[in-house]
């Protein structure tokens, strides 16, 4: 707590933020980084395994696999967040989980399964989307965006 609020407090209530101070517990802050680094890493080295399944097994090239790769990864973060695996994962793991487009499937997904006893549209529509909605606004908004600055370019050049 900074100085400037410490001051702001009576001194019972700067007693028990001493109190509640020296009974905190000491965050292992070395191994949450390094479990972290291995989770996270271990899901992309996940993920760059289905490519290569693709790549191989369904000839798609490097470039062209990258699409339902994601929609594998994504798929797999839905059904192991439904199972409650996913959630272990991510508390033991920490923001390792968090940070591929497995921990923007877990969000979404358990924001929804959260909710589904308020029904589908306003518990299950209503409140997925909270959390992920600003990242589907900005990138439905962007995605316009560059469509239409192609289109003006396209139209000076001559057509398409």
């Amino acid at each position: 707590m900074s100085d400037k609020k410490k001051k702001k407090l009576t001194p019972i209530q700067q007693e028990y933020q001493g109190f509640a101070n020296e009974r905190e517990p000491d965050r292992p802050i070395l191994k949450n980084c390094v479990r972290a680094f291995f989770i996270g890493g271990a899901i992309c080295l996940f993920g760059q395994v289905i490519s290569a399944f693709y790549m191989h097994f369904f000839d798609f090239n490097e470039r062209t696999a990258g699409d339902p790769t994601v929609a594998t990864l994504i798929f797999l973060a839905v059904l192991f967040t439904g199972l409650g695996v996913y959630d272990q994962l991510a508390q033991w793991a920490g923001a390792g989980t968090a940070i591929p487009v497995t921990g923007f499937a877990n969000s979404i997904s358990s924001a929804a399964i959260e909710h589904r006893t308020e029904g589908y549209v306003l518990g299950v529509g209503g409140n997925m989307f909270k959390l992920a909605g600003s990242v589907i606004v900005f990138g439905v908004f962007a995605a316009f965006v560059i469509a239409i600055v192609k289109v003006i370019i396209l139209q000076g050049l001559g057509g398409f």
